[in-house]
């Protein structure tokens, strides 16, 4: 069927109003504190669904239902053991980000241990964070590439890609330039609630078109096996298990919400502590229901083509959902549906260029030179969030060669946290570890990541534990063969 005139004109609606809307949070930054931490305004619940959304991107959208359209639901496992991780990162390391005027993660790592650590931890996020996001962005490029294909004949496929990403680039930046923190936690909350929205009018859809309509996708995906959550296997070589799940998932999360600026620097924008703690676990129960749905709606769509085969078999699952939201929903709503799928990759490209700028600014510039003012800070900040943007789009266009998107993200991610958060946890659970021991095991921790992501078959959810327990075991040991820092006092303070 293909979208029409009405859903490009909804589309572009979309596009044009959340731009404008993210423009009214403008106002003069005359601080970091303001720009990058919205002045500690935010409530609870607004943080709580920037969150969700800052984490969610345009892959997040396409490839869980994809997952579950081609094996089943245990995904959800490892989700189990996002809530772990938060449960964890809300009473460890919240109330130590909350004892000082931080304004990123590694500010507490200079506290901790002292300038080189913060430089090396800041350094790792950035590289690793901006590898991570143009994976992410580059999924822009396939839902518009299955959205337009009509109206994109003239175009190679390189040119569809490039102008696809550089549109949403765009949009997102004008408004995070402007309106930094505070307009990126607001335009979450808006695009959280139609790329939802979006997902769950679908949903009713198949149900609709499906002949008989749930009892008739609860006994096919039932036969199939879709439903299927757990998997007790213990096998290092299968991506989702309890165990790797569980412990994985839950290593996972403490990692990306406890030491990763993009999820802090929100944690951070709370009015205090207790409602940062509360904003992060009541996103835990927003997050299981949100891929729980995706992975419903991809149960579904495997029901959906074994009544009404497709023409061709799909070259990549991540195609499945945006194919079928351009060739079976009505329109107007097919063209929602593709302006939610949209929504998901600009609230995660805002918080990415807000972390990236924040960390270049705060954790680099800043010390090089410390006697800057604020206002030439915040100027500084929006060009380093313009360059960055640049970067991005470029790293996007390099994904293209990439396979499953979700899952390449999830790795380059993990790589990288498995050493951070070895050396944060050796930095809050211990009094004896130096800046030179935890150095050398954050060295060995991150070695051993790129040797498991390059050279075995070993899936990501297993990087972060065995990362973060070779870099706590090692920084610790390393720790009593080197003279301690003068930073021993703030150790005892953290006790």
């Amino acid at each position: 069927m293909g979208l029409n005139a009405l859903d490009l004109g909804v589309i572009v609606a979309y596009l044009a109003g959340v731009t404008l809307f993210g423009l009214s949070f403008r106002r003069k930054q005359r601080t970091l504190k303001n720009y990058f931490l919205a002045g500690n305004t935010i409530p609870w619940w607004a943080i709580s669904l920037s969150i969700v959304a800052a984490e969610t991107s345009t892959l997040t959208v396409i490839s869980i239902p994809g997952m579950a359209y081609d094996k089943d639901f245990r995904f959800l496992q490892l989700v189990i053991g996002y809530l772990i991780g938060r449960t964890v990162v809300s009473f460890l390391f919240i109330p130590q980000y909350f004892r000082g005027e931080l304004v990123t993660a590694y500010q507490l790592m200079e506290r901790r241990f002292g300038q080189r650590m913060r430089a090396l931890t800041a350094g790792i996020f950035l590289v690793t964070r901006a590898a991570a996001e143009g994976v992410r962005v580059f999924a822009v490029a396939i839902v518009v590439r299955v959205a337009l294909g009509g109206l994109l004949t003239g175009l190679s496929e390189f040119q569809s890609d490039f102008c696809a990403i550089a549109i949403v680039t765009a949009l997102t930046l004008i408004y995070t330039y402007q309106g930094g923190m505070t307009a990126a936690i607001w335009t979450d909350v808006l695009q959280q609630t139609v790329y939802l929205a979006g997902t769950i009018v679908g949903l009713f859809t198949i149900l609709h078109l499906v002949p008989g309509g749930w009892e008739t996708v609860r006994t096919v995906a039932g036969q199939a096996g879709k439903f299927r959550v757990f998997d007790y296997s213990f096998n290092f070589t299968t991506t989702y298990t309890l165990w790797s799940g569980v412990i994985g998932g839950a290593f996972l999360t403490t990692a990306s919400h406890g030491t990763d600026q993009l999820i802090v620097q929100r944690l951070l924008s709370a009015r205090n502590q207790l409602q940062s703690q509360v904003a992060l676990l009541s996103s835990g129960v927003a997050i299981f229901f949100q891929f729980s749905l995706f992975l419903l709606v991809g149960a579904m769509l495997f029901v959906f083509y074994r009544i009404f085969p497709p023409p061709a078999a799909f070259a990549r699952t991540d195609t499945i959902f945006p194919t079928f939201v351009v060739s079976h929903m009505p329109h107007g709503v097919s063209g929602l549906l593709i302006s939610a799928i949209l929504a998901a990759a600009m609230s995660n490209l805002s918080a990415a260029l807000n972390s990236l700028s924040s960390t270049t600014i705060v954790d680099f510039y800043a010390h090089l030179r410390p006697h800057s003012t604020e206002r030439r800070r915040v100027q500084l900040s929006r060009i380093a969030m313009v360059g960055w943007a640049m970067l991005l789009f470029g790293l996007a266009l390099v994904a293209r060669h990439g396979g499953k998107v979700l899952e390449l993200g999830l790795s380059i991610a993990s790589v990288a946290y498995g050493a951070l958060l070895g050396v944060f946890l050796l930095g809050v659970l211990t009094r004896t570890a130096s800046e030179r021991g935890a150095m050398v095991g954050m060295t060995c921790g991150f070695v051993l990541n790129l040797y498991l992501w390059l050279c075995t078959s070993i899936p990501f959810t297993w990087y972060v534990v065995m990362g973060s327990v070779t870099t706590f075991t090692i920084g610790y040991g390393a720790s009593w063969l080197m003279p301690r820092n003068d930073r021993t006092e703030y150790a005892e303070e953290l006790r």
